[in-house]
């Protein structure tokens, strides 16, 4: 075909076809989601999915010169803004009039966390929470090797701290690991079950730098009813911020006491029970403790008791008795200290933990010592949560 200077060249339907179809720059390569599209719970699952838009090339002839004649108005390719934007649109007025259940939704970023299998039970009469954790599918890798060493861990929130986390064991090179492991928080009060949360952690565990974090759930314990297993299976979402409280919160253990009153001897008869999840206060992650009462005011300073020191433990038994001489009446105006303290060798002794029972205490301390007042010779037992804020103005 000859072509005079000057003159744009004419291109026919069938060589324009034939330039459509020939390599042209290389597309991104589409997303799962672009297969498989997840909608928030009451969307209508019938909407479609807007993509790229492109002209289909293997028509016929006929079709073709069809389509070209109805695109000589517009360019060669449909706009997929115009199309996204409609959609878009139609997604908007869809929210408007229902939204999302938070509960029920999977954002393509939880999926690619992974999901979490677990079991939850709260045993009210041993004050015990105990918590399955099952397998987990499809973790996000972390190492080079495209996989991770993925292990779980707990917090009890708020107040959480090294005192009150589990873990489980580490396994090695999977995205699908199997636990099969329970880990359990011994002195759970109905006081913490209606205000605080277990929070589960999958990590990726690295030899040489920090452990990856890969993702998290929240379970709040009020949702459990006691003395009954509760399953989940969980997406995790990524690290949520945890709320700052004030460092006297922080929790350092829990430990049992009992009280009783001897009317008989006319002796309060207090009794140190065990603990449970101290606070590492050692290098080699553990601790020495022992126990010290007090019962406040003292003003002949008689009223130290001190247990025995229990070596290289984060969950001591101890099981001994202190008796205090006092009037039944006078109980009223006084208050029960208890300190547990880290034993050391050469040097001054480290402060763990401290509860106060008496009634200026709040809470379980209250009811635990008012109950000891209104049951006379009844032994009454309660696990309490130790804290780093020292009671009164004690010193080792």
């Amino acid at each position: 075909m000859t072509q005079r200077k000057g003159e744009k060249p004419t291109i026919s339907i069938q060589e324009h076809m034939a330039i459509d179809v020939c390599p042209g720059p290389i597309q991104p390569i589409k997303q799962i989601s672009d297969y498989f599209p997840r909608y928030p719970r009451g969307l209508p699952p019938a909407l479609p999915h807007v993509g790229p838009l492109r002209s289909a090339l293997s028509t016929s002839s006929a079709s073709a010169s069809t389509t070209a004649a109805a695109e000589s108005d517009r360019p060669n390719e449909d706009n997929p803004d115009r199309a996204l934007a409609g959609a878009s649109a139609s997604l908007q007025a869809t929210k408007k009039d229902e939204e999302p259940d938070v509960e029920g939704y999977d954002s393509d970023d939880s999926t690619t966390l992974g999901t979490l299998e677990f079991s939850l039970l709260y045993d009210q009469e041993n004050n015990a929470l105990h918590c399955t954790i099952n397998k987990a599918k499809g973790l996000k890798p972390m190492d080079h090797n495209g996989l991770s060493d993925p292990y779980v861990k707990l917090h009890l929130l708020p107040g959480a701290s090294k005192a009150n986390k589990l873990r489980t064991k580490t396994l090695h090179n999977t995205l699908n690991p199997v636990w099969n492991e329970t880990l359990t928080y011994y002195g759970i009060t109905d006081e913490d079950m209606v205000r605080k949360t277990l929070r589960i952690s999958v990590c990726d565990e690295d030899k040489f730098r920090h452990n990856e974090f890969i993702g998290e759930t929240r379970i709040p314990l009020k949702k459990l009813k006691p003395n009954q297993t509760k399953n989940f299976n969980n997406c995790l979402e990524k690290q949520l911020p945890v709320k700052t409280e004030d460092k006297s919160l922080e929790e350092r253990g829990r430990i049992m006491i009992s009280l009783k009153y001897n009317t008989q001897k006319s002796c309060l008869v207090v009794g140190i029970i065990r603990c449970a999840h101290l606070a590492a206060m050692d290098a080699n992650g553990f601790s020495d403790p022992y126990v010290k009462t007090y019962l406040k005011p003292d003003e002949n300073k008689k009223s130290k008791h001190k247990t025995a020191v229990k070596k290289k433990t984060l969950n001591p038994e101890f099981n001994e008795e202190f008796c205090y001489d006092i009037k039944y009446a006078d109980l009223t105006k006084k208050t029960l200290e208890v300190t547990v303290w880290d034993y050391d060798i050469g040097k001054s002794n480290d402060f763990i933990g401290g509860v106060s029972l008496g009634i200026n205490a709040n809470g379980e301390r209250l009811k635990h010592w008012f109950d000891c007042l209104k049951n006379k010779d009844k032994k009454i037992e309660r696990w309490h949560t130790l804290t780093n804020e020292l009671p009164g103005s004690l010193n080792d």
